[in-house]
């Protein structure tokens, strides 16, 4: 999908409520500006992005610009390792006043008060940007403390440490050689649509 892609169709989409345009490297500020402008009763949004695609690269607020300029319905939005800034977080929070929900993990660029989020907006949970182990925390029952939160990055393990993860235990696959030496109810997976399938990001909770 790209930017001119999205100004063909966005007109087609005014009814949907919720639109998930998480990993599309190839659409910006000004598709995001199309949807908003074309889909008024959008009150859901997914942009979240893959960590590898946006590490090491300079911050900036165009899209979240576009989305608190356009998008003043929205109550639940996705950015998950977004190149934002603490600017384009608070422009969204002051432009879109139904917001309800905001996933900001792994937006290292994006410091908020704590106080200053339950004092102006006490219906907003917010997500991040500290990425939580999931076998250290039990639930989300508080999103916006983030004083307990653990560096721990999910793509970690994806990264390396799968050594003490592996048990060689030969003898177990001794049942799947026949006798003449070919390998039996052996099962392939084929992924189709998706490049590098074993880096592929998880869907948002």
């Amino acid at each position: 999908m790209s930017d001119a892609i999205v100004e063909q169709i966005a007109g087609r989409l005014s009814m949907i409520s919720f639109l998930d345009v998480s990993y599309c490297i190839k659409i910006g500020p000004y598709a995001l500006e199309m949807i908003g402008k074309n889909c008024k009763l959008l009150e859901g949004l997914c942009r979240n992005m893959h960590p590898l695609d946006t590490a090491g690269k300079p911050y900036q607020d165009d899209e979240a610009y576009a989305i608190s300029s356009t998008m003043p319905k929205l109550k639940h939005l996705e950015m998950a390792y977004h190149l934002i800034s603490t600017s384009g977080v608070l422009q969204i929070l002051a432009n879109c006043p139904k917001l309800e929900f905001l996933d900001q993990r792994g937006c290292w660029g994006v410091t908020l008060d704590n106080m200053f989020l339950k004092q102006k907006f006490p219906k907003l949970k917010v997500l991040g940007p500290f990425v939580l182990d999931t076998y250290e925390s039990d639930g989300w029952d508080d999103f916006s403390d983030v004083s307990d939160a653990s560096e721990y990055l999910a793509w970690d393990f994806v990264a390396g440490g799968m050594g003490e993860y592996y048990v060689d235990d030969s003898d177990s696959y001794d049942g799947m050689w026949d006798d003449e030496g070919r390998l039996d109810e052996l099962q392939f997976g084929f992924y189709e649509g998706i490049e590098d399938a074993g880096m592929y990001w998880p869907p948002s909770p």
